[in-house]
């Protein structure tokens, strides 16, 4: 993935940053727009794997109230009015 985002076309962005921590930035490395690519690349695959966990944990937790419903009933069976 990440092979695949360092190829890709690059483009100039605007972004708003605290001046103070670009200055400190800057007299660490001379190539701030890699840094901040870098970084914002670890950041999406990140988020990436927690959302996907995230509805992993979801599928697995609905399949195993189905199954305990299937196997058990539901709560409400024992209190419908209907």
């Amino acid at each position: 993935m990440k092979d695949r985002i360092q190829e890709a076309r690059k483009r100039r962005v605007n972004l708003t940053l605290n001046e103070e921590l670009v200055v400190q930035a800057r007299e660490l490395t001379n190539n701030l727009s890699g840094v901040v690519e870098s970084l914002l690349t670890d950041f999406v695959e990140n988020e990436r794997r927690k959302r996907a966990a995230k509805t992993n944990a979801t599928k697995v937790t609905i399949a195993t109230w189905n199954k305990f419903n299937e196997n058990f009933g539901s709560f409400a069976d024992e209190n419908s009015t209907l």
